[in-house]
C-alpha cells in the first residue's frame, strides 16, 4: 500500500471534512450546495495520486457518479441520492483513519454498478450542423456574483486545459493530464449547469466524455483529438469573454450565441469511430467560433471573424497570450501563498529591525542632520511597506456578505417567508484564508435563520410582529478580535426541547442544573438526530458540531444569545492573524502589556473615594456615576507590580461590546502600531491573550484580551492568575 503524505491527508481530511458540512444543506427537489460539493471533489480528486490502492480511487467513481446523476437529474438532489452521498463520505472518513493507522481499507458504498467495472462505451448521436445554435442567456439580475466568480475561475481551468494539450502532445498516454483536463471541463459542465448557462453546459459535457473515453482507455489520443480539444477550449474562452464584456458594461446586457455545432459533430464522429481505430496524425481544420449578438425575440446572426488555423495542437500566440492573460481587462495575478506569507513575515521582521536601529542610544545621539532626515525617511517608507503588506492577504467582507443575499432570497421564496437581510460593517478587512473558510458557516447558520427561525409572515402577525423578518449580518472589530455576528428577529431557541433532546441523547444528566449560555452550546454537540433537531429544536443543530469545529480550527469561538419570540445572536469571535494592531502600551512591573487602543474608553488615576468593594469579594470603580468591576492585571498573569495600592496606579477603562472594566496598571508607556505574534502552545490555554509583539526598544509585549478580561466575573477576580 502507497504511504500517503501526512499533509496530504490532513488536506484530504479538510476537504472532507468541507465536503460532509455541504451535505448538511442537501435537500430532497433542491439544488442548494451541489455546486461547492462538486468543486470540493475536484479538488479531492487533485490530490489522489496513481499509484494509490485501488480500493480507493475506484470508490472516487461512485462519488462522481452520484453527483453526474444530479446534474442529468436537473441540478436538485433526490432523497436517496442524499442518504448514499452521505454514506460515502462516511466511508471516506474511515478510509483517511485506516491510512493513518496503516490499516486495511473499507469496501466502498456500492450504488449501482461497481467503479472498478468497465462502463460501456457510449456512443454519440450525430449532430446535425445545420440546426440553430442555442443563444447564451444570462440572468445577471439574480446570479451576476456567481457569474463573475464563475468567469474567474474559468480562465485558472482553460489555462490548465491549454497547458494540458501542450503536454499531450509530448505524452499522449500522460493519464494525471487527462484526469486533470477532464476535471477542468467537468468543473465547467457543472458551474454552466447550475447557472442554466445552456450552450456552455453542452459543450463542456461532451468535450469531457470525449476525455472520459481516453481515460478508459476507449480513445486513442491523436493530433485530431487535441485539434478538437483545444478548439473546444478556445470556443470556451470565446464565451468567457463575451460574458465578461457584458459584465463590465463594454457591451450591453442580451443573449449571444457561439458557433458550437460544428466541434460537436467533429466530437460524436470522433467517438463514434470505435475504440480500436486511431486516426493518423492530422491537421484539423478550424471551426469558426462565431459569436452573434441576439437581441430577443428574434436573433439575427452577425458576422464575427474567424481565428487563425491551429496546427498540431498548439495555440497561437496570440490565442496563448490570451489564456494567459485571463481575458480582457486582467488587473490581477495569482501568487503563491506561501510566498505571500513568506514575504509579509519577513516585512514584519524588516520593521522591527528598523525601529531597533533607530531608537538605539548611540544612534539617536546622533545630531548630523542630513543623517536624522534620511533615517527619518527610511522610517515613513518602511512603514508604508509595512502596511502595504499586511494589506495584500486582508480583503473586505463585503464579497462574503453578498453572495448570502442570493442564499436568504432563494430560501425565503423556498419557505413562502418574508425576510429581509441586513449588512453591517462589510468593509471590514480578514485575512483571505479566513474569509474563505469562515463562508461556509455563515451558510450554514443564516439557511438557519431564514428556514427555521424566522416565522412565516401568518405567524409573525398573530406574535405582534412585523410580516418581513429581518437577519441582521454584521461584522466589527472587538477588542482583540474580529466578530461576524448573525442576528435574527425569529422564534429563539427553545431551551426545554434543547434540554430534553440532550438527556435523550446522553448528552448532559437528567437534572442537570446549566445556564443559559451553557444550554444553548448543546446544539453544537454531535448527538442530535437530523430528523427530531428539525421537529424540536428548528434544524439549529443539523450540523452545527461541524460548524463549531471549522470555526475552532481558526482559533475563533461562538457564543449564543436567544430570547423566546425576539430571536437569536450567533457571535463569531476571531483572533487577529496577520494584522496590525494600534495598541496602548501599559508596564506591569518589569512587564510590558499591549492593550488594543480600540477598546480603550478613558484612563485614570483614581481616588479613595472612588474604589469599593462588594460583600469583601470584588473591587469597583465609580467612574462620573458609572460602577465598573476592578481587574488587577498583576493578579491576572501573576507578576509582581510595582504598588499594589488603586490610588498609587492608572485605572484604565476597558470595554467591549455592553460590558466594561477597570484595568489596573503600574503606568502607561506609550502608543504604537505593533505586528501580531501568534502565541506557542504554552501560552495557548491562556484566554487573557490575544498575541505578542516585538516593540521597538526589542523586548516582548504581550497583547491583552480584552473580550476575555472583561468577562471575568467580578468575585474570583483575585484567583484569576
Amino acid at each position: 500500500m502507497a504511504k500517503i503524505p501526512s499533509s496530504s491527508l490532513e488536506k484530504l481530511k479538510e476537504l472532507t471534512n468541507s465536503i460532509s458540512l455541504e451535505l448538511v444543506f442537501a435537500e430532497a427537489g433542491k439544488d442548494a450546495g451541489l455546486l461547492p460539493l462538486n468543486n470540493l471533489f475536484g479538488q479531492l480528486e487533485e490530490h489522489v495520486a496513481a499509484d494509490w490502492p485501488e480500493a480507493l480511487t475506484s470508490g472516487f467513481g461512485s462519488f462522481r457518479a452520484l453527483i453526474d446523476r444530479v446534474f442529468e437529474n436537473g441540478g436538485n438532489f433526490d432523497a436517496t441520492t442524499i442518504t448514499q452521498l452521505n454514506g460515502w463520505v462516511q466511508w471516506l472518513v474511515r478510509c483517511w483513519d485506516n491510512l493513518g493507522l496503516q490499516q486495511a481499507l473499507p469496501a466502498h458504498p456500492q450504488f449501482g454498478a461497481p467503479a472498478s467495472t468497465p462502463a460501456p462505451v457510449m456512443l454519440a448521436a450525430p449532430t446535425s450542423v445545420d440546426l440553430p445554435e442555442e443563444p447564451l442567456v444570462m440572468n445577471i439580475e439574480s446570479d451576476g456574483d456567481l457569474i463573475r466568480e464563475f468567469t474567474n475561475e474559468s480562465h485558472e481551468h482553460l489555462q490548465n486545459v491549454e497547458l494540458g494539450i501542450l503536454r499531450m502532445e509530448e505524452n499522449p498516454n500522460d493519464k494525471d493530464t487527462i484526469n486533470s483536463m477532464f476535471r477542468a471541463f467537468h468543473t465547467f459542465k457543472g458551474g454552466s449547469g447550475f447557472l442554466n448557462l445552456k450552450p456552455i453546459n453542452q459543450l463542456a459535457h461532451e468535450l469531457e466524455s470525449l476525455l472520459d473515453l481516453a481515460r478508459k482507455d476507449v480513445l486513442v489520443i491523436d493530433a485530431e483529438v487535441i485539434n478538437v480539444i483545444l478548439t473546444g477550449g478556445d470556443i470556451l474562452a470565446q464565451f468567457v469573454t463575451e460574458i465578461e464584456l457584458q459584465l463590465v458594461g463594454t457591451k450591453p446586457l442580451q443573449p449571444f450565441v457561439v458557433a458550437t455545432r460544428p466541434l460537436i459533430a467533429r466530437v460524436h464522429a470522433i467517438m463514434n469511430r470505435g475504440p480500436s481505430k486511431a486516426a493518423a496524425p492530422v491537421v484539423a481544420a478550424p471551426v469558426p467560433v462565431n459569436v452573434v449578438q441576439m437581441p430577443p425575440p428574434a436573433p439575427t446572426p452577425v458576422a464575427a471573424a474567424t481565428p487563425a488555423p491551429v496546427s498540431a495542437g498548439k495555440p497561437s500566440q496570440a490565442q496563448a497570450g490570451d489564456a494567459a492573460a485571463g481575458g480582457a481587462g486582467a488587473t490581477s495575478i495569482k501568487v503563491d501563498t506561501v510566498k505571500l506569507d513568506s514575504l509579509i513575515d519577513l516585512v514584519g521582521e524588516m520593521v522591527i529591525a528598523q525601529s531597533l536601529v533607530s531608537q538605539h542610544p548611540d544612534i539617536k545621539s546622533i545630531q548630523n542632520q542630513q543623517f536624522i532626515r534620511n533615517l527619518s525617511q527610511l522610517v515613513r517608507i518602511t512603514n508604508e511597506l509595512q502596511k502595504t503588506a499586511m494589506s495584500l492577504r486582508m480583503v473586505p467582507v463585503r464579497g462574503t456578505f453578498q453572495k448570502m443575499q442570493r442564499l436568504v432570497r432563494d430560501v425565503a421564496v423556498k419557505s413562502g417567508k418574508q425576510v429581509e437581510l441586513v449588512t453591517v460593517g462589510e468593509e471590514t478587512e480578514l485575512d483571505r484564508t479566513i474569509t474563505e473558510e469562515i463562508s461556509d458557516p455563515l451558510v450554514h447558520m443564516i439557511r438557519n435563520s431564514v428556514d427555521h427561525g424566522i416565522e412565516k409572515p401568518d405567524d409573525r402577525i398573530k406574535k405582534g410582529k412585523a410580516p418581513v423578518g429581518k437577519v441582521t449580518l454584521s461584522a466589527f472589530h472587538q477588542g482583540g478580535s474580529i466578530v461576524i455576528q448573525i442576528q435574527d428577529d425569529g422564534a429563539g431557541l427553545n431551551k426545554e426541547r434543547i434540554l430534553r433532546k440532550a438527556v435523550e441523547n446522553g448528552i448532559i444528566q437528567p437534572g442537570q442544573q446549566l445556564e443559559d449560555k451553557d444550554i444553548f452550546a448543546l446544539i453544537f454537540a454531535a448527538g442530535f438526530s437530523t430528523a427530531e433537531v428539525v421537529t424540536d429544536l428548528s434544524g439549529r443543530g443539523v450540523g452545527m458540531d461541524v460548524v463549531r469545529r471549522n470555526i475552532e480550527k481558526l482559533r475563533g469561538k461562538i457564543e449564543i444569545q436567544s430570547t423566546p419570540d425576539k430571536g437569536s445572536i450567533f457571535t463569531i469571535s476571531l483572533p487577529l492573524t496577520l494584522a496590525i494592531i494600534d495598541g496602548m502600551i501599559v508596564g506591569v512591573g518589569h512587564h510590558r502589556y499591549i492593550i488594543p487602543t480600540l477598546s480603550v474608553r478613558e484612563s485614570f488615576r483614581p481616588t479613595p473615594e472612588m474604589l469599593s468593594t462588594v460583600q469583601q469579594r470584588g473591587e469597583i470603580v465609580n467612574v462620573r456615576g458609572r460602577i465598573s468591576p476592578l481587574v488587577r492585571l498583576h493578579e491576572v498573569f501573576g507578576v509582581q507590580p510595582q504598588s499594589t495600592d488603586p490610588t498609587q496606579s492608572i485605572v484604565i477603562v476597558i470595554e467591549s461590546g455592553n460590558d466594561h472594566r477597570c484595568l489596573m496598571v503600574d503606568h502607561l508607556i506609550g502608543k504604537q502600531e505593533v505586528v501580531i505574534k501568534s502565541l506557542g502552545e504554552t501560552f495557548k490555554a491562556n484566554k487573557a491573550l490575544a498575541g505578542a509583539a516585538i516593540l521597538g526598544d526589542g523586548r516582548v509585549g504581550l497583547i491583552v484580551d480584552v473580550d476575555s478580561l472583561v468577562k471575568l466575573k467580578a468575585a474570583p477576580i483575585q484567583k484569576a492568575a
